[in-house]
């Protein structure tokens, strides 16, 4: 029986400054993120069979997972998945959103400019907790919130680019100053990333 484990950090607590400070990625890695990982794999115990696959796959297929751990591995698998694909969205070398992920922003919303705009303005306004993603949709660029630690593999859409606006993401830093946070992720994002993710 393969337990599924945390992805090593793609970069040092440290990198991301002072965009994001390095206790809050140390705290949000070590603790949020393992404890999603830690609380998967219990739930998954009852159903060992389930560690055969892919955890992206439970959450896309979430209605044939057994009744009684489905809501653990929404949860659970969902938070694991989702910060996997926040952390390996940023970067410390600052880029420039380039290539045919641009093309598809512009084909998409008219302009980067107005893409951001508006991915902004969504993840700015998400009540609660939750993400805002840059997700892939019958072709189409698209952005959407999910609420707490729901993927959008589970409605069939594929993510692209992804911001946690939960408060542990920023409250060291920012207090309540979630617009601030948004601003600053933006000089984190790493574009070749987003473009391999919109590819595959």
């Amino acid at each position: 029986m393969n337990k599924y484990t945390l992805p090593k950090l793609p970069y040092a607590f440290d990198a991301l400054e002072p965009y994001m400070d390095a206790k809050t990625v140390e705290i949000h890695y070590t603790k949020h993120h393992q404890g999603y990982c830690d609380k998967l794999n219990l739930a998954l115990e009852k159903h060992p069979a389930l560690f055969d696959k892919k955890v992206e796959d439970l959450l896309i297929g979430l209605d044939s997972v057994p009744l009684d751990i489905k809501t653990a591995v929404r949860n659970f698998g969902g938070g694991f998945v989702n910060h996997n694909l926040f952390w390996e969205c940023m970067s410390s070398k600052k880029s420039e959103c380039s290539g045919k992920i641009l093309t598809a922003i512009k084909n998409d919303f008219g302009s980067f400019e107005e893409f951001r705009k508006q991915f902004t303005a969504s993840a700015t306004t998400l009540f609660g907790s939750g993400y805002t993603w840059l997700v892939l949709s019958n072709g189409k660029l698209e952005i959407m919130n999910t609420k707490d630690q729901d993927s959008p593999l589970s409605v069939g859409k594929k993510p692209v680019l992804v911001i946690d606006v939960w408060e542990h993401s920023y409250y060291l830093k920012y207090q309540n100053k979630r617009a601030d946070f948004i601003d600053a992720w933006w000089d984190l994002v790493n574009w070749a990333h987003v473009e391999k993710k919109y590819l595959d």
